[in-house]
Parts: C-alpha cells; structure tokens; sequence
C-alpha cells in the first residue's frame, strides 16, 4: 500500500512516523507538509497527485489554534474546511480512502453522557464550527472515507498542553488551571496506533465516523496534576473557572467521546490517559 500523510510534521504526524520507523512495514508512506504542499490551494493538490498514486490518505493537517480562531475565521476554515473539498475530490478521483482527524469541540458540551458518532455536533467556537464544516464536506461528498474524532491530543512532539505545564513548572511554583471542563487525554502515538490498524482492517470495516481517545475521564486541573506527579515537579496546581481564565473562545464543559464503536471494530485495548502520560513521560 501506499499512504500519504498529511501534516507530516505536526504530532500525529510525527507519531505515525515514529511507529513506522519502530516496525517493519510493508506500506510505503509519503508525509508532507508546508511548503511542500499547501492542502487549501486546489491547484497545488491536483499537481502533487498528478503521477501518483495512493491507497489511502491521512489528513492530519490542521488549524488548531482555538482562541486565535475567533479573529482568524477566515484561516481557520481555509484549513480546516475549504481544503478538505479538495483532498475529497482528488482521493475520489484517484480511489483514494480518506482519512481526516476531527475533534471533540464539534460538540456543545451540554450533554451528561458520552458523546456518540450519531450525536449532533454544535459547536461553541469558530474552530469547532470549522471542523464541522470539514466534517461535511467530508461526509456528503466522499466516496471512501473515515473521520476519527479524538480529544485533547498530547505527544513528545510539537506544540501541546503537556509540554506547555511542563515549560511553566520549571519557571513557576504555581499554576491556576481550569477546573470545569472535562474530557479525555489522548496520547498521539495511540492514535496513531489506532489509524494504522484501521487501514489495515479497512476492508472489514464499515466507512464514517468514529471516536478514539485514551480511556478515561478528568479536567484540565485534573491533568495538569498528574503531570506535575508523574514527572517529579513539585509545581502546586490552583483550580479555577473557564470564565475566571478569561478565553477568547468558548469551551465545552463536557467533551468525553464514547469510543465503544472502534472498540467493536478494532482489536485494540485503549490504555488508560494516565498510563500512556507515564509512557510519554519518558520521551521527554
């Protein structure tokens, strides 16, 4: 098989490479990334394609930068929506499955249980409302295709939440952390995990939408306390309100993803968030 993905330098894709390079592999694949190729220029997808061929594609390139969303609208969707028009008629065009990673924020929050794929997505923010979008373009147009959504994504690589706690413990002794927002850590090289066993089961596998994070539930004061534990930081962890926080965009207080649907479908035992925090940990 043959398989690009895209945002290669991101940490979803810097995962996928580092258990491609972990393992012996058979598949051959091709990660890119700004400025070799700029998903939201028509023009440039339908060049890259050009004498190429592939199985499937791995859209991990996105916007993500929440807050500056809600000034940067017209950015946001240009990646997050717009350009998946054009990776959607390129991959039918070239009976390529698709696959594209949403997130958690395509919902309100205000739910009491796990969210559901079938659920309703309403977001509360312009990156949310962006994604939705691409979600659309995605589910009404494709041919073959998967759309995993997944939650508070961390890694050893890039920019994270993680990686952020731990640059403001070695410069403070306290740090005030939102409290009533919850959901469920995601370790990437798990998500990456979980993408590369869904190709390989493709085609046992029913197309559309489906949930992965690692289990569990906690809030971001939660994680931002097991941080500090599990690496040896004696920072002290404030809790405090999303509107004491004070941020440009709305945040769901509820975003836990019900993955029972992949755990049908997958041969795949979904670690704890603390457990893969710990395995993380020592990348770093």
């Amino acid at each position: 098989m043959n398989i690009l993905v895209l945002g290669g330098k991101g940490q979803l894709g810097r995962s996928i490479s580092k258990i491609v390079g972990s393992k012996t592999l058979k598949d051959e694949f091709h990660f890119v990334d700004l400025p070799e190729l700029d998903i939201t220029y028509e023009k440039d997808v339908e060049c890259f394609f050009k004498n190429r061929e592939y199985d499937f594609c791995i859209n991990c390139a996105a916007y993500t930068a929440v807050d500056l969303a809600e000034d940067e609208k017209e950015a946001a969707y240009k990646v997050n929506a717009k350009a998946l028009k054009h990776l959607v008629d390129i991959c039918n065009q070239n009976n390529c499955t698709l696959l594209h990673i949403s997130t958690d924020f395509v919902f309100d929050g205000k739910k009491n249980s796990a969210y559901l794929e079938i659920d309703v997505p309403n977001p509360l923010n312009v990156y949310g409302a962006s994604k939705v979008a691409g979600e659309e373009y995605i589910t009404k147009g494709a041919k073959d295709f998967f759309i995993i959504r997944t939650s508070w994504v961390f890694s050893e690589f890039g920019s994270n939440f993680l990686k952020k706690m731990l640059d403001l413990g070695k410069e403070k002794d306290v740090i005030r952390v939102v409290n009533d927002q919850l959901g469920s850590p995601t370790y990437a090289v798990d998500l990456a995990m979980a993408l590369l066993m869904l190709i390989r089961r493709t085609p046992a596998m029913d197309y559309g939408i489906y949930h992965f994070c690692n289990s569990g539930t906690t809030s971001w004061f939660g994680f931002a306390k097991s941080i500090f534990e599990k690496s040896g930081l004696n920072t002290k962890v404030e809790s405090i309100s999303g509107n004491e926080l004070g941020l440009k965009a709305k945040r769901p207080s509820y975003s836990v993803l019900d993955c029972s649907k992949i755990d049908r479908n997958l041969p795949i035992s979904r670690r704890s968030w603390q457990e893969a925090l710990s395995e993380c940990l020592t990348y770093l």
